[in-house]
């Protein structure tokens, strides 16, 4: 591959996703996803408390809607993508293989909500009060979890020479970092939209607006997270039109477009016919015995 001429201003991306550390190795996407999901569970629980609920009340929940919300974003990912990992000459293994990248975030909040729906019958806290107080910390965490993206030089948009432009190197993610050519310099593969971080920007903007419209108005029970839905899915909607990494389509749009779309839509309707509800609350007794994250049994954390 011909090396690109560097121009003048650009985002630099890393040639490296990894870090090796003796027999273990660090995943640069991994770390991303943890800091998002350690801010959005520290929020939430100050959002739960403000709502009459506990810490404990917001661990316990949490314990269960991690890992559903993972083994979700991971399944979206192969079954949308399958040819990834399915076709001819691909290793199916692959698709267990999390930490190369690859999680649907509709697949995560799906499945998540399944788990925070146990979580929180098991925490005696009301499901609405919990969604409501997660909604800015699921912002948040995506917003965070986008610069794994970064890292491994993935999620761009077409290509562009305005100057926030992004430089995208030709990633070998097996072994967490770009091809070299023969002189040692890792191929550039172009300069592109930074789709990652548009979506970073406004997933942290859409959390600072939940946070200010739902201390303004008092939002009615489940129509935070409506809204959530609807901030979301509207920017991402956008930012789907403008990535040119490859991804299956659907009568000419990419799959998510079409979510995204339909998503955006249904959290609209739902904001709408939830927004004048009472503000979603923990009642007194359901945070008088609450029980910690470490006795809830049958669960890994």
């Amino acid at each position: 591959m011909q090396t690109l001429a560097s121009p003048d201003f650009y985002i630099p991306s890393p040639t490296f996703s990894a870090l090796t550390l003796g027999p273990f190795t660090v995943r640069f996407y991994a770390l991303a996803i943890l800091a998002g999901i350690a801010f959005g569970t520290w929020l939430t629980a100050r959002r739960l408390r403000a709502r009459g609920g506990t810490t404990a009340q917001t661990l316990d929940i949490v314990a269960w809607a991690v890992p559903f919300g993972i083994v979700g974003g991971r399944l979206y990912h192969v079954i949308t993508d399958n040819q990834l990992y399915f076709a001819p000459g691909k290793d199916p293994w692959g698709a267990l293989r999390i930490w190369e990248g690859g999680l649907g975030i509709w697949g995560a909040v799906a499945l998540g909500l399944v788990g925070a729906l146990i979580g929180a019958r098991r925490a005696a806290v009301p499901f609405a009060a919990f969604v409501d107080a997660a909604a800015p910390g699921l912002l948040i965490a995506q917003a965070l979890g986008r610069w794994g993206n970064w890292f491994n030089n993935e999620i761009y948009g077409g290509p562009t020479d305005l100057p926030w432009k992004l430089q995208i190197h030709n990633m070998d993610q097996s072994k967490g970092s770009a091809i070299t050519n023969a002189q040692g310099v890792p191929e550039v593969l172009g300069y592109f939209h930074p789709t990652f971080l548009y979506e970073s920007l406004w997933c942290l903007m859409a959390a600072a607006l939940l946070i200010l419209l739902d201390r303004k108005y008092q939002l009615g029970a489940g129509s935070v997270f409506a809204l959530y839905i609807t901030l979301y899915t509207g920017g991402r909607f956008m930012f789907e039109l403008i990535r040119s990494d490859y991804a299956n389509t659907i009568l000419g749009l990419r799959v998510n477009t079409w979510v995204a779309a339909l998503l955006f839509i249904a959290g609209l309707v739902l904001f709408q016919i939830l927004r004048r509800r009472p503000r979603s609350a923990v009642t007194p007794a359901g945070n008088k015995t609450p029980t910690l994250a470490s006795d809830s049994k049958g669960i890994s954390t």
